[in-house]
Parts: C-alpha cells; structure tokens; sequence
C-alpha cells in the first residue's frame, strides 16, 4: 500500500531514461539560467547537469581552454559558469570604498606611535630644549579641553603676541553705524543638502553576461605584466559585460589561473604577505581575495585616471578565480 502510495507521488520525470532527460536539457542550452533552475530542485538533475551537461558544453564551446583547464584542477560546472556569469559591480570590485586605492595596503596604515618613557634622555633633552624657548599660554582647569601637546592656538598665540609699541600709537576706531545691520544683513547659509545616492544603471549582483562566453588566454597575457607572461590566466573576450554607469563605462571581466597555487602571481603574493580583502568571489564560496593591482601584477601602463581611480582592477581568490573591470580607455596600449 505504501509503495502505492509512493510511486504515485513520485515525479513523472523520475520514470524517464537518462538519455532522455539529457535530450530534454539539450534544448535548455540557450538559457543557462534554465540549467542553474534545474539543478535546484532535484540531487538526479544536479548530477546531469553538473557531470554531463556542463562537460559537453564546455567541450564545444570552450574547447581550447576545456583542454588545458579541465584536466587540472578544474570541474565542469565551475568552467561553465566562469564563462555565462558576470561577477556584477559588487564582486568586481568597482563599489569598493577604497579612497586610496590601495595606497595604504603599499605602504602600511596610519599608526600612532607609542608614548616615549618620561625618563629616557630623549625625553629629557626635548624638554631641556622647551625650556629655553617661549612657553605656551598656560591652560588652566576652567578649560573644557587640555591639549597635552602643541596645537595650532599656540602658533597663532606666539604669531599675535603682545607688542607694548603697539599701545603709543592709540588707535581711534569709527562708532558702530545703527544702520548698518539693515543695510547690510547677515546672510546665514542654509544647511547643505545630502548627498545625492549614485543611480546604479546595470546589475550590482552576479548575472547572465553579455558579449562573448568564450575564454582566451591572449587577454590574459595583455592583462598581466610582462613577468608574469609564464602564468596561465584565461578571461573573457574584450570588452566583457558593460556596465555604463553614472560616472563612467565599466568592462567587466572574469577569468581563472591554471594550477594558481603553483604560479608566480601566488609566489609574488605569499612572498610579499599581501592582505586580503573582504571581497566575495562570484565563482566559489570565497569570501576574501587579493588585489592584483596592488600587488603590482598587472601591467603598469594602464595607470589612473584624473580622479584616482585605477583604469585596471582585478582581484584572485584562493581558487585562482580573477573577477575585475576595466574602464573605458582603451585596453590595447
């Protein structure tokens, strides 16, 4: 009665061959969203879109890259999806707020330094020196704030000090016109208006990219600099998945390294001890990266623009997955 039961309930698709179910993906191929839908709701059509599906695709559609990656360290779904899916502006790094662009990752943050030991003779001699110059007004408790150290109102104290020959000449200044204030009103300015939110014009997410699903590892040699031509990097044909945004032209672009632990990127990166950022991969369940431009990886003469903005980011995760954008000078230089 159960097993009735259950095979009542049971999917119609269940009682269907492989081969035809295959068929009946095969005609999904146009849309690879149809397959990511699928492969959600059953563990049966999950393995024949990961382990065939994915494979034959790639095979026919990626076939250099397919070659050399798949036999690696590579898995079909993952190829496949490198090569259908834009990382978005999130995860490629354009919505980072980085005013420095990663100048602070080159040289090292801002850090206090400690306070000195009130007996060392360094300390010593500094205050055998500021007891021969002028001192400072004094600060008494009344003060709301007492500055320890030399601020600016000591400069404009010293810069305004009292000259007993100022006081012979007896200055005379014109009475205060009553009219004045009617003539002339002061003006408060009204509080700034905030600031406008930047109108997002393409998908922040990961999508379905636009342009070409192809891999090529030529622009992956023009992306990296000239030290690094032995890696093996593919990413998408120019120009990507464009964004055209409020303030300029994003290309985005994805990509993978072949064997990224065993290449020299990863040993300028381990070597150096670059730190990461909190930077979600599209491609994999990493959630931080490395910036490749501060790792001075890719070609210098891409630069910055007028505003500080890189022309050139990218950024790998640990699986040697690269996500990142270009604007909208030109690549070929």
């Amino acid at each position: 009665m159960a097993s009735a039961s259950s095979s009542s309930s049971a999917s119609p698709f269940a009682l269907l061959s492989e081969d035809i179910v295959l068929n009946i993906l095969a005609m999904l191929e146009a849309d690879p969203r149809d397959w990511a839908r699928l492969a959600c709701t059953s563990a049966r059509f999950a393995g024949l879109v990961r382990g065939v599906c994915c494979r034959s695709r790639c095979a026919r559609a990626l076939p250099s890259a397919a070659a050399d990656l798949l036999p690696s360290d590579a898995s079909p779904a993952a190829l496949h999806k490198l090569s259908v899916c834009c990382p978005g502006l999130l995860r490629a790094g354009v919505l980072l707020e980085h005013s420095d662009f990663g100048l602070e990752r080159d040289i090292g943050p801002d850090l206090s330094l400690p306070p000195r030991h009130p007996n060392s003779p360094s300390t010593a001699a500094t205050a055998a020196a500021a007891a021969s110059d002028p001192s400072p007004p004094p600060v008494t408790g009344d003060d709301p704030v007492s500055l320890p150290c030399w601020s600016l109102f000591d400069d404009l104290y010293f810069d305004t000090v009292y000259d007993p020959s100022e006081s012979s000449q007896n200055p005379t200044f014109p009475p205060p016109d009553p009219d004045s204030a009617a003539k002339n009103p002061i003006l408060i300015p009204r509080e700034p208006s905030k600031k406008r939110r930047k109108q997002r014009v393409g998908p922040v997410d990961a999508h379905l990219a636009s342009g070409s699903w192809t891999l090529s590892r030529e622009q992956g040699n023009k992306l990296l600099a000239s030290r690094f031509r032995g890696d093996c990097l593919y990413i998408c044909e120019w120009p990507g998945c464009v964004h055209v945004e409020e303030k300029r032209r994003y290309m985005l672009f994805r990509g993978v390294f072949k064997n990224f632990k065993r290449s020299r990127v990863w040993r300028t990166i381990s070597d150096s001890n670059r730190g990461t950022i909190e930077l979600d991969c599209a491609f994999c369940s990493c959630n931080e990266a490395w910036d490749l431009h501060s790792a001075f990886c890719l070609r210098r003469v891409f630069g910055f623009h007028d505003d500080g903005e890189p022309v050139v980011r990218a950024y790998v995760c640990e699986n040697g997955h690269v996500s990142g954008a270009w604007t909208e000078r030109p690549m070929y230089v």
